[in-house]
């Protein structure tokens, strides 16, 4: 700079202009910032929107009830979520809890698509322990919260709902307490809702504190769960109809791919074999949709990696085939593929128009008997709806799917 042509005036003159503009332009600036805010909430071009979901459930003996209500619902709650305009990849877990001196304080099942497995283990929990009133839901609430793969991408709803009929243990000394937890979870995104079964008069208002610092909601239902339970005409032939598109999937893979597929069917197999016809038919409506394709298909689908493009046939070795084709001529495997495939697409289209026709029946007959707004599956739908608005998830349906 030269000092000898320094003018004091210049400078105060730019000073006032600059100040100026940035007074003009804070409002545009505050409009852009609110923008970009925007937009981490928002699925991008070619983002799907996803749904993670974690039931934190309390598995004491005076739970039966309402784990046999969520044996039989969690598929209705999956095609429920599945059901917004934009098919939304959903991945589910589960954190059993009890108390310290019961068989187990907590057992954490990781956030999976494979939606069968996460059942199956369900399946296996039975209402044990318990009996002293409060149980150890801080540790279930500080587990589902940081033991929990939970993504970080802006277009998540991220949701757990905590279930269970007594306040928790606010005594233990070496126990985060939930306020602590619900903290973390509003900084990573999670919504808390509570879910009371029964009604507890010492329950309901740590349920509702913990909904009100988990920014969910709170809500009560009976011990049986208020859920709506009706047989359709349809039911078994959805059930005969899911058997059958799963017998279209054929897998590829090394000795530890196999080892995992084989899990996979085994939990599939236990599904069928203990599952009510009525939750079967549920089940054969999401796996039709394609929010329900991966859990569907796993990992190492065949069919789908070929049809798809995604593999070339050439490129797997013989030895990693499905054994029935092993040792036929490749045009032989790709007509057995396109056979599967076009087989697999007829089943589904049969299952989402019987579906549809189930819909409407449960739909016509909860009405005719005065609704089920008060039921576990309303509400857990109102939650839902309202909830993933937030990441652009539209659900338009006036009811859940029963």
């Amino acid at each position: 700079m030269n000092y000898k042509t320094f003018n004091p005036k210049i400078v105060a003159l730019v000073l006032i202009i600059a100040t100026a503009t940035g007074i003009a332009l804070f409002p545009l600036l505050k409009q852009a910032q609110a923008i970009n805010t925007t937009r981490t909430t928002t699925a991008l071009p070619g983002q799907s929107h996803r749904i993670e979901v974690v039931f934190i459930l309390d598995t004491t003996s005076s739970m039966s009830g309402l784990i046999q209500a969520a044996r039989e619902k969690i598929w209705s709650i999956a095609t429920t979520m599945a059901s917004a305009q934009e098919n939304p990849d959903i991945k589910m877990g589960l954190v059993a809890f009890r108390d310290r001196g019961d068989a187990y304080i907590t057992r954490v099942y990781d956030l999976s698509e494979d939606l069968d497995s996460m059942y199956a283990s369900l399946m296996d929990f039975r209402a044990e322990g318990g009996g002293d009133g409060p149980e150890s839901v801080n540790q279930a609430l500080h587990d589902a919260i940081h033991k929990v793969s939970w993504s970080q991408d802006g277009n998540v709803y991220r949701v757990a709902f905590l279930v269970g009929d007594a306040p928790p243990h606010m005594d233990y000394h070496n126990d985060v307490k939930y306020p602590v937890t619900l903290a973390a979870a509003k900084r990573k995104g999670i919504v808390v809702n509570t879910i009371q079964s029964g009604q507890h008069q010492y329950t309901r208002p740590a349920w509702q504190q913990i909904a009100a610092l988990g920014h969910g909601n709170y809500f009560q239902v009976e011990d049986s769960g208020n859920a709506v339970a009706v047989t359709t005409p349809f039911d078994e032939k959805l059930s005969t109809l899911a058997a059958e598109l799963e017998d279209t999937r054929l897998y590829y893979g090394d000795a530890e791919t196999r080892e995992k597929q084989k899990a996979k069917l085994d939990a599939s197999a236990k599904l069928r074999k203990e599952l009510s016809t009525e939750a079967l038919a549920r089940r054969s409506e999401y796996n039709a949709t394609d929010s329900g394709k991966k859990n569907f298909l796993g990992e190492s689908e065949l069919v789908d990696a070929i049809t798809s493009g995604r593999v070339a046939l050439e490129e797997i070795e013989a030895s990693n085939l499905p054994h029935s084709l092993q040792l036929m001529a490749p045009a032989a495997q790709m007509e057995v593929i396109n056979e599967q495939a076009h087989r697999r697409d007829q089943l589904k289209q049969e299952i989402r128009q019987l579906s549809d026709s189930r819909n409407r029946f449960i739909k016509e007959k909860v009405a005719a008997e005065g609704g089920a707004d008060d039921s576990l599956d309303e509400k857990i739908y109102r939650s839902v709806k309202d909830q993933a608005a937030s990441v652009g998830l539209t659900y338009e349906s006036d009811s859940a799917k029963y």
